[in-house]
């Protein structure tokens, strides 16, 4: 009998935001797979868990994956947690799932906190759709090209960002995506956490200056509706108003007044939410 890999997510920053489900697996996982064996050492201390660690990180990624799935094949249960969040997400992972499922193994997620997650729920921005797109290029170049490839995705954009490359990414998203609405979420669930919301121009004036510490995570609102008046934004929202004022469902009412003016249900919501309605 096979075993089971499990996906182990961690604090972000708050050791209290460990899962109960998370401790049972780390104390009863055979072996932990860890980025960094003397920070998730520090972790299961406080916890007071003594499983055994081995590291599993980009640079020996693929020789341990193969290592890991053999054990698996023994039967034993293999945990992997990265240095925060969920293993996978930005951060090793990929491979030994990937060579998991291959050969027949079980592969578990323990859920549990995820930055770009956290940071969209507490950005304002819209939340019915979101491309997330791990570390921005480090290289300008580069950086403009991904921006460039984002600029027509109807989501929130979200990235994570190296503080010292903050206020240059800022900067290029300005010059790439226009004055969007955005929101830089840093330190989240840490002492020093704050989130500054605002356009990207703001940003810039917020952060151009001065010495950003931190992990940080940035989010951007989609391009505006190509063609889209103020005065259609009022004239689905008065519509939906109607509808329900008049005994339709709010679900109902949403679906008639998004089909009425050419739009699918979700950005119906949006620009209704965005405007102070739709419980739907």
């Amino acid at each position: 009998m096979v075993g089971t890999l499990f996906l182990v997510s961690t604090p972000i920053g708050n050791l209290k935001d460990i899962t109960l489900r998370a401790i049972e697996v780390l104390e009863n996982s055979d072996l932990i797979a860890c980025e960094d064996t003397r920070r998730t050492g520090k972790l299961l201390k406080e916890l007071g868990i003594k499983t055994r660690l081995i590291s599993y990180h980009e640079h020996n990624e693929s020789e341990r994956a193969a290592q890991l799935v053999e054990l698996l094949k023994t039967g034993k249960d293999v945990a992997i947690v990265s240095d925060a969040g969920s293993p996978g997400i930005a951060d090793p992972g990929f491979r030994v799932v990937n060579e998991a499922v291959g050969a027949g193994c079980q592969v578990v997620s323990i859920p549990g906190a995820t930055a770009f997650v956290s940071a969209l729920t507490v950005s304002g921005l819209p939340t019915d759709a979101v491309y997330f797109g791990g570390f921005l290029p480090s290289k300008k170049g580069a950086r403009v090209r991904r921006l460039r490839e984002c600029a027509s995705i109807s989501a929130t954009l979200a990235f994570y960002e190296a503080p010292h490359r903050l206020a240059e990414s800022l900067s290029d998203c300005l010059e790439v995506l226009g004055d969007r609405k955005a929101a830089v979420a840093r330190e989240l669930t840490k002492l020093h956490e704050e989130t500054v919301r605002g356009t990207l121009s703001d940003l810039i004036t917020e952060y151009g200056g001065s010495n950003v510490k931190g992990e940080i995570v940035l989010l951007i609102d989609r391009e505006p509706v190509a063609g889209h008046r103020a005065t259609d934004e009022d004239s689905l929202t008065d519509r939906y108003r109607n509808l329900v004022a008049a005994g339709s469902d709010p679900k109902k009412a949403l679906k008639q007044a998004a089909k009425e003016e050419g739009l699918n249900r979700s950005e119906a919501y949006r620009r209704i939410h965005l405007d102070g309605d739709a419980d739907s």
